[in-house]
């Protein structure tokens, strides 16, 4: 006999960041964070804010898994969420429904979590913000979803291509948004101090007028040249 899974499962006890830790990537640009990564990171281009002029957040990630068509596991991760939290929420990328609305985002905001990003579709652009919260979704339609279940919270997810687990720190910004794994963040802070201060002095040589980097002189160096 099989017995029914329950509706929510809410897995509890994972490592949080330290606060410091998360303030150092606050303001930091997604684009230089891939590059201290080797280049990757970034959830699937699809995912973008719906008001790219309040998409900047960072901090630690609480996953959701919302099972197609269902609100579940957002409405536990609404509430098992801290201050500070992003929702980090995977709804198996589908389109026949949202997964959030305005009213859901709104309890989000009044709770302090930071930011909601989903590889599914919200609804009620305009309401959601109007909250304040920064929100990272594919697409809008206003189909509703059923509060049936199943859905997980806490788990480790797969969320437009790139892992996360709860704690990993989320950096976002109007270019997406970007995954650093707690355990790679101190290595990967140091690299992107040198990303950032390498980007300052290129940024130096567009302002002064050159029009190529001293790296792209090798690569045409070592180019197959062929005449016509």
């Amino acid at each position: 006999m099989v017995e029914n899974e329950p509706v929510l499962t809410i897995h509890r006890g994972h490592r949080r960041p330290a606060r410091d830790l998360i303030e150092a990537f606050r303001g930091a640009m997604t684009s230089h964070l891939v590059d201290a990564m080797d280049g990757r990171g970034a959830l699937d281009w699809r995912i973008k804010p719906l008001d790219p002029a309040n998409a900047g957040f960072v901090g630690p990630a609480l996953t959701a898994h919302a099972y197609p068509a269902d609100f579940c596991a957002v409405a536990g991760a609404g509430m098992e969420a801290q201050a500070g939290d992003v929702i980090m929420c995977t709804n198996d990328s589908y389109t026949g429904t949202a997964v959030i609305g305005d009213l859901a985002s709104g309890m989000m905001r009044n709770k302090g979590v930071a930011a909601f990003v989903t590889d599914g579709l919200a609804r009620d652009r305009a309401g959601i913000v109007a909250t304040g919260l920064p929100l990272f979704a594919k697409g809008l339609l206003p189909n509703s979803p059923a509060s049936t279940g199943p859905g997980q919270v806490g788990a480790p997810i797969v969320l437009g291509g790139v892992a996360v687990s709860s704690g990993d720190i989320v950096v976002g910004d109007a270019d997406g948004v970007v995954v650093v794994p707690l355990a790679q963040a101190e290595s990967v802070l140091v690299r992107l101090r040198a990303v950032q201060a390498a980007e300052t002095g290129a940024e130096a040589l567009v302002k002064a007028g050159n029009t190529s980097f001293p790296s792209w002189h090798e690569i045409v160096r070592v180019a197959r040249i062929v005449e016509s």
